[in-house]
């Protein structure tokens, strides 16, 4: 059994002195298609081998017992008193709370949690913590919810508490998620389609910057709203329906005037990024993985540029890797602001590029940064005792 497993397992009998289920809940990476899970875009994300252990069982005392194992910190508290809170505990509430906004029969539950991927990284522990609570209640209580009515349940959960009013890409790769495979989202219709991920001689890497600058749920949510103020001038000035119209790029050149800079660079972004998504199968169909990497860098620069949601860290680290001859391709994954840049790198060499651009890093920046080499997974799953 996994250590971390086996950890909130002991930890679990210690506490309540029952025996619980035990489930993994992954974390993502998400190889293009960034902040346009919201925007009506396709998203290619996976299910990573790496996060949220949980052990869960329901008990008699009509009281939500959670422990997290890794801040050291718990609530008991009874179903009237789920509200908004603070941090961790907001995240698990909100699933609590979207189980009772849909009148599902949640009775009392003993829980504890605890996962590896590093906080602010960009592999989305939200949706890890999210996703393996309420996949265990789903089981547990016998709600009935099918995995993507779960998704769309985790995506409400992180809108409502903790107001990151996120795409569904993350919830629904933590609860989709196929190992060897990478998940082609349409965020328009929520249907998808997987695709084998044949990376052959190269590996994924990624680089954790250690930074998380906090500003990224305020950030995040602004971006959203000039985005989506943007399309609704397109749709008002040129019947745009959609960032996926026909020849939408050509009627954003006839609004700009109409536009702030923010809603103008926004729009043109995903715009762009749409159409690299969408190219990005196909060239993976193909298995051209330089040519796939490529369209990673274009990603980079778009977000960096054109979105702004990446750093001065992020840039150097992007940067460092599309200069590397081992590195098909590099850029930011995640929110923003801090996090990992992921890097498609041949076996042969990784561990001197890890090596090299960790060196230049703590030469530029006096940080540390972290690597992860990372495989796919499945979504979230039962595992055995």
């Amino acid at each position: 059994m996994n250590p971390i497993a086996a950890n909130v397992a002991t930890a679990f009998t210690a506490a309540y002195q029952h025996t619980p289920q035990l489930y993994f809940s992954p974390g993502r990476i998400n190889l293009i298609g960034e902040h346009v899970d919201y925007n009506d875009g396709f998203v290619l994300p996976a299910a990573i081998n790496k996060g949220v252990y949980y052990a869960v069982a329901a008990n008699t005392s009509g009281l939500i017992n959670i422990s997290a194992l890794d801040y050291n910190e718990q609530i008991s508290i009874p179903f009237s008193d789920i509200n908004k809170t603070s941090g961790w505990r907001n995240y698990v509430l909100s699933v609590v709370n979207e189980f009772l906004l849909l009148h599902k029969n949640i009775g009392g539950f003993d829980c504890i949690f605890s996962g590896d991927i590093p906080i602010g990284s960009g592999m989305s522990s939200s949706a890890a913590v999210e996703g393996g609570l309420a996949f265990a209640l789903n089981e547990i209580f016998n709600a009935g919810l099918s995995r993507k009515e779960l998704a769309l349940l985790c995506q409400r959960a992180e809108h409502n508490f903790p107001n990151m009013k996120c795409g569904i890409m993350d919830q629904y790769a933590n609860l989709q998620g196929k190992k060897d495979n990478v998940i082609l989202l349409d965020c328009k219709t929520i249907e998808h389609q997987y695709y084998p991920l044949l990376l052959g001689e190269y590996i994924i890497v990624l680089i954790n910057s250690n930074v998380h600058h906090e500003l990224v749920t305020g950030e995040y949510n602004l971006r959203r709203k000039w985005s989506g103020d943007g399309l609704n001038i397109l749709k008002n000035n040129a019947g745009v329906q959609s960032f996926r119209d026909k020849d939408i790029a050509g009627k954003l050149e006839t609004c700009k005037a109409s536009m702030s800079s923010e809603e103008y660079n926004c729009c043109k972004y995903v715009i762009e990024e749409i159409a690299r998504t969408q190219l990005a199968v196909e060239l993976l169909a193909q298995n051209n993985l330089r040519a796939f990497g490529q369209l990673m860098n274009a990603t980079h620069l778009g977000l960096s540029k054109l979105y702004t949601v990446s750093c001065k860290e992020l840039d150097f680290l992007a940067d460092y890797a599309a200069t590397h001859e081992a590195v098909l391709g590099s850029r930011m994954m995640g929110g923003g602001f801090g996090g990992c840049t992921i890097n498609i790198v041949r076996k042969d060499s990784t561990a001197q590029f890890i090596e090299a651009i960790s060196a230049a890093y703590l030469q530029q920046f006096n940080i540390k940064a972290e690597a992860y080499i990372v495989e796919t997974s499945n979504g979230v799953e039962k595992i055995a005792p």
